[in-house]
């Protein structure tokens, strides 16, 4: 089960590039925020354009006494003009905001190029006119959920990835609760904290660090897989009361510190 589904990324200057791929609960997430703000501009628009269409067949048919099926030329150009707004809410943001949408930028998600590098008109509009079909049958989720790297159709033609926001983080942002402290003390005498690699402490560690802006139900569905996991890495089973997870992730933490430490 990968919790932070990690991609190495190898660039044509042969640098290694890692990043954290986005995960599809925070793309759904993502793209519900967006949905929701295009929803809010196309109705915007529509009524504009009933108001708009009332007062020009209303002064056409004055002037003229038939409007020559006028009305059904004007949905016509709306209907092409609504697709363009859709079309361009994602192009314009993800353009000129590096990758990212609103939505995206709440979510502290964006769009780079399969080498890395930030995405351009060109990726950015391939995504957009695919998303309509990604969307249909929930082709793109089927697609994300299947593929190692996580791209939808618009993400195979354009050739994007969706990543994680990587923000500085330090060790001292860490809050370890009084009872993980508790529990920390009793790992060091009773687990076997030196199984774990530092690959194994650098997950841990950035899950605590991310936890904060996780979905709750991610958050809590990640905590536990990744403290069955730990569990059977350092062959701790003796647990006499029900332990919160994200108590047993911040008391490995901090057994793993204090043994390096010492």
């Amino acid at each position: 089960m990968r919790l932070f589904n990690r991609f190495t990324l190898h660039t044509p200057e042969s640098v290694e590039l890692e990043f954290t791929l986005a995960g599809i609960g925070n793309r759904a997430y993502a793209l519900l925020i967006d949905y929701i703000i295009l929803g809010l501009i196309i109705v915007v628009f529509l009524l504009g354009a009933l108001i708009f269409n009332s007062v020009l067949l209303e002064t056409i048919a004055k002037l003229l006494g038939s409007t020559n099926r006028l009305e059904l030329w004007l949905i016509a150009v709306q209907a092409l003009i609504g697709f363009f707004i859709y079309v361009g809410y994602f192009v314009f943001y993800e353009t000129v905001w590096s990758g990212k949408t609103p939505g995206k930028r709440y979510v502290k998600i964006r769009v780079i190029r399969d080498d890395g590098r930030p995405v351009r008109l060109q990726q950015s509009t391939l995504r957009a006119l695919l998303r309509p079909f990604d969307d249909l049958f929930f082709i793109g989720v089927f697609l994300i959920v299947f593929n190692q790297q996580e791209k939808r159709l618009g993400d195979l033609v354009g050739g994007t990835l969706v990543i994680q926001e990587e923000q500085p983080m330090t060790t001292a942002a860490l809050k370890v609760s009084t009872s993980a402290q508790s529990l920390a003390n009793k790992l060091v005498l009773e687990a076997d904290i030196s199984s774990l690699l530092p690959e194994d402490f650098a997950v841990i560690r950035e899950y605590l660090q991310r936890r904060e802006g996780m979905i709750p139900n991610a958050r809590n569905e990640l905590s536990k897989q990744l403290a069955t996991q730990v569990k059977e890495i350092i062959g701790w089973e003796k647990t006499q009361k029900k332990v919160d997870a994200n108590v047993f992730l911040e008391a490995v933490y901090q057994a793993y510190q204090q043994q390096v430490d010492n």
